[in-house]
């Protein structure tokens, strides 16, 4: 696998009480703050910027966290953007688009 960055999009729907849903969620998006990676917070989803092994371990942290938050089930979906010719940013995609 190559090790240049890519683009994950990482959308965690905790099973929990509508009212608890967005204290779990932010847990996950403290944990992908605290990695160091870039990364963009959407409405739907959480896109991060970097190697690959480094992403794939954030997204089990985040999993972990929303665990140990309360929540007794988790649906995970991840999108992935990889270039075997070189590395994948995030402003490539939306960089025209920020003011």
């Amino acid at each position: 696998m190559h090790q240049h960055n890519i683009n994950l999009a990482l959308q965690i729907l905790p099973q929990v009480p509508s009212d608890q849903v967005y204290a779990i969620v932010d847990e996950a998006i403290a944990v992908i703050q605290q990695s160091g990676v870039k990364y963009r917070v959407c409405p739907f989803e959480t896109v991060m910027e970097g190697p690959y092994d480094q992403l794939m371990d954030i997204v089990k942290r985040t999993q972990e966290v929303c665990f140990k938050a309360g929540a007794g089930q988790l649906l995970v979906y991840i999108k992935i953007q990889n270039n075997s010719a070189g590395p994948v940013t995030i402003e490539d995609k939306t960089g025209k688009y920020d003011g």
